[in-house]
């Protein structure tokens, strides 16, 4: 026969075991509570990260492909070797010739104006640097340019050395807005926005466009080139959008650079 000490024992030594399951019951139910919260958090995290690295709260950030007044531009390109020692006649005028998948575009450069941004075109040229590159961009509102010269065909490659701006008065004085008129068949380099950010790439006008006279407009294009622009603009862009990659594929094909 159980004695009442034993009972008394045996009741808590129950007791006991009832507190502990409880307490382990309790430890399990907050440690699924804090993998819940922490699930949730997790969530929360990558979405604002998701966020922020799509630009949501970037409230500077410019959409450039849906501004339809936005300057040919390139990312920037770090400066990763020396620009070319100058290697041209700095009183001589000198011709691009373009062979293109759409046709011949010719322009001419005028190294007196433009001595860096020709003995830049001419050493490149000179290492098929622009050889099956593509024209990667074509704006059709606001300005009228087809944009060529990144041999990543992104918009965002470039020679690796930069070089400074020239003759950027060479369009006459600003108007209210700040901006000057590119006549159709100039030839400019595109940049950064930045003074001195030009690389390889560059844009053909097609039709007088107003921009900012930040871009050095080094070339003239010849009547027929000027018609080849005409030909690859009348069919827009690929998605139909007012900037973007032209319908009608431009690459070029040969680049070269001669002396008059």
């Amino acid at each position: 026969m159980v004695t009442s000490d034993q009972r008394r024992r045996q009741l808590a030594r129950e007791k006991y075991e009832r507190q502990q399951q409880r307490r382990a019951e309790a430890r399990q139910k907050s440690r699924k509570r804090l993998a819940v919260i922490g699930a949730a958090v997790a969530v929360v995290v990558a979405a604002v990260v998701g966020l922020v690295a799509g630009g949501v709260f970037d409230k500077d950030k410019k959409d450039e492909a849906a501004d339809p007044a936005a300057t040919p531009s390139a990312p920037p390109t770090p400066q990763q070797s020396a620009s070319p020692a100058m290697a041209i006649d700095a009183k001589a005028k000198y011709t691009f010739d373009l062979k293109t998948s759409a046709g011949d575009i010719t322009f001419e450069m005028d190294a007196a104006k433009t001595p860096q941004t020709v003995n830049s075109f001419k050493s490149l040229a000179d290492k098929n640097f622009f050889d099956n590159t593509k024209c990667h961009r074509l704006t059709t509102g606001s300005i009228f340019v087809l944009q060529c010269g990144d041999p990543q065909g992104t918009g965002s490659g470039g020679p690796g050395y930069t070089i400074a701006d020239e003759n950027l008065d060479a369009l006459g004085k600003p108007n209210a807005t700040g901006q000057v008129i590119y006549p159709a068949g100039t030839v400019a380099m595109a940049n950064t926005g930045q003074p001195g950010s030009g690389g390889s790439q560059f844009f053909l006008v097609y039709k007088d466009s107003p921009l900012a006279p930040t871009y050095t407009p080094f070339g003239k294009i010849d009547a027929a080139g000027l018609k080849v622009l005409e030909e690859v603009a009348k069919a827009g862009t690929a998605d139909g959008g007012q900037d973007g990659a032209p319908k009608t594929p431009v690459t070029i094909e040969k680049g070269t650079v001669t002396k008059n």
